[in-house]
């Protein structure tokens, strides 16, 4: 039983890691940094026209998921979904990555504020 689901965690963690892979090549980034610890948020921050020192402003506690919030819904408007997909991303992740990496979306770049 406990071997299942481990493979089912291993099937979750490498269907996230081509979902990424695939967006951040969508956005024209290379899709080897999403494997990179911090490195990766800092291109997501690129992707969706944040500055770079938001870095730090994800690693306060409490004010990191307000801030991770705004990165994720700033994300879903990149590539044209709205808020709704945005919330998905945020909460449900390893269903909505994977849709927004192999659907019909396209990176329209940053958005607008």
């Amino acid at each position: 039983m406990h071997v299942l689901f481990d493979l089912f965690i291993i099937a979750l963690a490498v269907l996230m890691v081509i979902g990424n892979w695939v967006v951040f090549t969508k956005a024209n980034k290379p899709g080897w940094t999403c494997l990179v610890p911090i490195y990766n948020l800092i291109v997501v921050l690129d992707i969706i026209g944040r500055p770079r020192w938001w870095l730090f402003l994800l690693m306060i506690p409490l004010a990191n998921f307000v801030f991770l919030v705004i990165v994720f819904l700033d994300l879903a408007k990149a590539f044209g979904k709205g808020t709704g997909f945005g919330v998905g991303l945020l909460l449900l992740g390893f269903i909505f990555f994977p849709i927004l990496a192999f659907g019909e979306a396209r990176y329209a770049g940053a958005p607008l504020r």
